[in-house]
């Protein structure tokens, strides 16, 4: 450990091919270093699959498993049981790892089978925001504003005008033990939510924060000041929901969003007017999730 609290051990090494600034990759670094040497890693189609390396090569210290885009909980699930019947599951961590297009479009329906079931697995959403190793396609988590190839500038509009898809309402309404979201650029968050995770029997989920600089178009060298602004402006606010409970882990909402989305370039064809509407519906959602806290708790 260092003075921080967070593990010094690496897991993920170098010869990957991610691009510069990936947030993928920071992601998996952290959920590894709680968890450990003794976790078996299992991917769907997406950009990790083109970064941990081509067969029979990776950058990972654990083993990784490839699956179809749908199947990224299921895979996970037979991993588990596999272990379970082999006498190894108190030993091993079972980590689904996918991408916002295979979590919260393509694979809901397993996730929502491997609740259903139970299994003892710990599901993380790298949340990139669209589906980046194809072509930069809008999601469901596509936020408001934001300009992909299946979403362009033309003469009436184009961009995603709809609000990302709530995973986190979702899986609690499944009765999830544990569920929280985390950005890299909260470390220690980050790593004391995965160590509940780690601790909860049964399925547990991480919606983690994934700057993109190739598909949100910005340096990067800015990525931790780009994950800050997200939580500071609560486009991506950092909470866990415990067993029904609501805990805001970071409360300081204090910057307009605007400040987030002019650094980035999917949002420059945006107009004041477009702008003030997703401030109001971030400040809408803020105070819905205050209210979640404050109910849950009495």
């Amino acid at each position: 450990m260092n003075r921080a609290g967070i593990p010094i051990e690496e897991y993920v090494c170098s010869g990957h091919s991610a691009c510069p600034g990936c947030g993928a990759l920071l992601v998996l670094r952290y959920v590894l270093k709680v968890l450990g040497k003794n976790t078996i890693v299992t991917s769907p189609a997406c950009c990790f699959t083109a970064i941990a390396g081509m067969f029979p090569d990776t950058c990972m210290e654990v083993p990784l498993l490839y699956n179809a885009f749908e199947t990224t909980a299921a895979s996970a699930s037979g991993i588990e049981a596999a272990l379970k019947i082999k006498g190894k599951k108190d030993n091993t961590h079972v980590v689904a790892f996918a991408g916002d297009g295979g979590t919260a479009d393509i694979g809901l329906q397993a996730i929502s089978g491997a609740l259903e079931d139970g299994h003892n697995i710990i599901y993380v959403c790298y949340d990139n925001e669209a589906y980046m190793n194809t072509g930069i396609q809008s999601s469901s988590l596509t936020p408001m504003g934001a300009t992909t190839t299946t979403n362009p500038i033309g003469k009436e509009a184009g961009w995603k005008i709809t609000p990302k898809k709530n995973m986190m309402d979702i899986l609690v309404a499944h009765n999830i033990k544990y569920a929280a979201t985390v950005n890299p650029s909260y470390p220690i968050d980050f790593v004391k939510k995965v160590e509940k995770a780690k601790a909860t029997k049964g399925f547990s989920y991480i919606h983690a924060y994934s700057v993109c600089p190739t598909g949100w178009r910005y340096q990067p060298e800015l990525g931790l000041e780009m994950g800050r602004l997200a939580t500071e402006t609560g486009a991506f606010p950092l909470y866990e929901v415990e067993n029904g409970k609501y805990n805001i882990t970071y409360k300081k909402k204090t910057k307009n969003v605007l400040e987030y989305y002019k650094l980035q370039g999917r949002f420059r064809h945006l107009s004041e007017d477009f702008i003030n509407d997703v401030q109001a519906y971030i400040d809408q959602e803020w105070q819905k999730l205050i209210l979640k806290e404050e109910c849950s708790k009495k």
